[in-house]
């Protein structure tokens, strides 16, 4: 099968197509003939060495995928060769065809496209886990969606509007109208000096800048508040690794106090969906997605598709803020 391959760590160019050898399903496991690949900012990270839980290059990373199964794994009854999926993989999204539990896969429905079914794994199972698990958003409340024009934060507008709360969303200016358009309320200009005095106290803000931007975003909240962070994309500045912006990003990391914490009544959660799927199995989250697709509470939205030998340009689409959107990559 054909592969992206992270041959080193570095630039968008190190992402090279090779050949390597088809997975083969073990027990409880299914083989996919993938149709499409999500990517992450978490494989930008990955393939510039600042994403401690990857493979060491060579590898293939890549997440969630969509597409048909090609082959089933003692034990599975679930699926059959033919269904229409979607699932989280363990790294090795990024090729033709990869190997995933069965328990973690969902069906895909026949009007969803394979884009749209390759955008779904990480970023709804992230909002999900942060809006509705770990954020409890009840109506009414008052919720900060940063980078809200990315695929975590649209899916996590869409599942706070369906909480019944009233969205805040930072965003560049152009990207305004779209946001807008997916469910924000209040659209932010983050590159504005001063952009938070606008915003009333919170009850929810979802950051994964990291930094000093977990500060400002702990500031925001109002007592019973919760500050989910999940990410730190401020550790990247443009396409190759920048070690003092890293650096930088690093030093302003806060550490909070939970003496302080008690006594403003805030909470400050850490979400990493690798490590709730290492302690509680994938199929964490396939029961919750199937439901939020049965109901229309999933609406993906594909910034672009590119193909796999044009992984590089995706990678740096994404790397230059472009996208609005889940951006995929088509083998």
């Amino acid at each position: 099968m054909r592969a992206l391959v992270i041959t080193r760590h570095g630039p968008p160019e190190v992402l090279q197509v090779q050949e390597r050898p088809d997975p083969t399903p073990s027990r409880g496991q299914i083989l996919i003939d993938v149709r499409a690949a999500g990517i992450n900012f978490a494989d930008l990270m990955a393939r510039m060495g600042l994403y401690p839980d990857a493979p060491k290059p060579p590898c293939v990373v890549g997440y969630e995928v969509a597409g048909t199964v090609a082959a089933v794994g003692d034990g599975v009854d679930r699926f059959a060769v033919g269904d229409r999926v979607a699932a989280p993989v363990r790294f090795g999204g990024y090729a033709e065809r990869a190997v995933t539990a069965a328990d973690g896969a969902f069906p895909l429905p026949d009007g969803m496209s394979f884009e749209d079914g390759a955008a779904i794994p990480v970023n709804y199972a992230t909002a999900w886990e942060a809006i509705v698990r770990a954020g409890n958003v009840q109506p009414g409340e008052r919720v900060l969606i940063h980078s809200a024009g990315g695929g975590v934060g649209i899916a996590a507008t869409q599942l706070a509007k369906r909480a019944g709360a009233e969205v805040w969303g930072t965003a560049s200016p152009g990207k305004h109208e779209a946001i807008r358009g997916f469910g924000v309320d209040h659209p932010i200009d983050y590159t504005a000096h001063g952009w938070e005095r606008s915003v009333p106290d919170l009850d929810l803000v979802m950051d994964a800048i990291g930094g000093a931007s977990f500060r400002r975003s702990y500031k925001l909240l109002r007592a019973g508040g919760r500050l989910v962070c999940f990410g730190a994309s401020g550790l990247v500045a443009g396409n190759e690794r920048n070690l003092l912006a890293a650096g930088k990003t690093a030093v302003q990391m806060p550490w909070f106090s939970i003496v302080r914490q008690m006594s403003a009544s805030k909470a400050v959660i850490g979400l990493n969906v690798l490590t709730l799927w290492d302690e509680h199995g994938s199929g964490r989250w396939s029961g919750p997605l199937t439901e939020l697709i049965e109901t229309g509470a999933i609406r993906p939205v594909v910034a672009q598709s590119f193909p796999l030998e044009q992984g590089a340009d995706a990678h740096r689409f994404i790397g230059e803020r472009r996208n609005t959107g889940k951006v995929v990559l088509v083998p």
